[in-house]
């Protein structure tokens, strides 16, 4: 049995408007215009044990609405959700135990307070035996290298810091299934790179099932085999990240670099589309299929070419594409 099931979930909300001034108030008072937005729209996928997979869209695509429904902060309009058995929706103590949710936009540590003591009131709430406490207190303190700072008051902290100690916090009972809600949203590169690092680690020892939201593309790419796609509250692609890149980027990219000054574009344009150039380098998009011959007819050139690096499109790139596209079918 899949971690978490997924089967025709939808989330609407209902909304009044109210008509302006006092003659529209007074009128609300007897009718109201009624009308709804659906923030999930009948998706369904599952999730197998220790996977972790990136759920990908736009803002107001549905994600964070569909981690809710899954940690069983909203209940759905209708379908069904599973998690390791559980329904999220009856919000049985059983489960609550079981997960952990980290919203990177939403501070749960005690501002004033040092880390330790948001940590400890956790392992209350958890009822986690203190022998186990210390156990997972010093693991996820050394990996995330925090000691030196749990007692600190959180205010003083940096946003990386703050992030490490909301990790330790959320992950303190040791979960099976873990929802990440945009972990790396305002960290700087160095601090983006230590949380994905723990992250992928973390998943890897625990085997814990993890789903990913992120509009950083190098978390997505460097953390998941598998993606989902939300546009609209629909599930517009599930599968592997490799699937993704090669259906909607036919093309690599060749970042080559000389020996000496740059050669005229003119020539280099011979083998494909110049992206980019800089002084000793140039940046080449080519067909896919064609990638190794033409790398070799450049090695193989009198142009003075130093190296050359055979890479893939930028996943973000190719996410922007699927969505361009879906925008020019809709707006047609």
């Amino acid at each position: 049995m899949a971690t978490i099931e997924v089967e025709n979930l939808s989330k609407i909300y209902e909304s009044y408007r109210k008509k302006p001034g006092l003659r529209g108030s007074l009128k609300g008072l007897f009718h109201r215009e009624t009308f709804f937005t659906s923030a999930v729209n009948g998706i369904s996928f599952s999730v197998s044990e220790g996977e972790l997979v990136g759920f990908l869209g736009p803002n107001g695509a549905g994600k964070t609405t569909t981690l809710k429904m899954l940690s069983g902060i909203l209940y759905p309009t209708s379908g069904d959700a599973k998690v390791l058995g559980f329904t999220p929706a009856r919000r049985q103590r059983e489960y609550q135990k079981q997960f952990a949710l980290v919203m990177g936009q939403k501070n749960q540590l005690w501002w004033d307070l040092p880390a330790r003591e948001s940590i400890l009131l956790n392992k209350e709430i958890y009822e986690i035996p203190d022998g186990e406490f210390e156990r997972n207190l010093a693991e996820l303190s050394d990996l995330l290298e925090i000691r030196d700072i749990l007692d600190v008051p959180v205010r003083k902290l940096s946003l990386g810091q703050r992030m490490k100690c909301e990790l330790v916090t959320a992950l303190i009972h040791d979960p099976k299934v873990l929802f990440l809600d945009e972990p790396t949203i305002g960290l700087d590169v160095v601090a983006q790179k230590n949380i994905r690092d723990f992250i992928r680690r973390y998943n890897q020892d625990r085997k814990t099932t993890v789903l990913l939201t992120s509009h950083y593309m190098e978390d997505i790419s460097q953390l998941c085999d598998r993606v989902i796609i939300i546009d609209a509250g629909r599930i517009i692609f599930d599968g592997r990240l490799a699937d993704l890149i090669q259906a909607y980027a036919p093309h690599k990219v060749l970042t080559v670099t000389f020996a000496d000054c740059l050669p005229p574009a003119s020539r280099l344009q011979r083998y494909g589309e110049l992206v980019e150039t800089g002084h000793y380098k140039a940046i080449i998009r080519i067909p896919r299929e064609d990638s190794k011959r033409i790398a070799a007819d450049l090695l193989n050139s009198d142009l003075p070419v130093d190296d050359i690096l055979i890479g893939e499109v930028a996943v973000d790139e190719v996410v922007r594409k699927i969505f361009q596209g879906r925008s020019g079918t809709n707006s047609g």
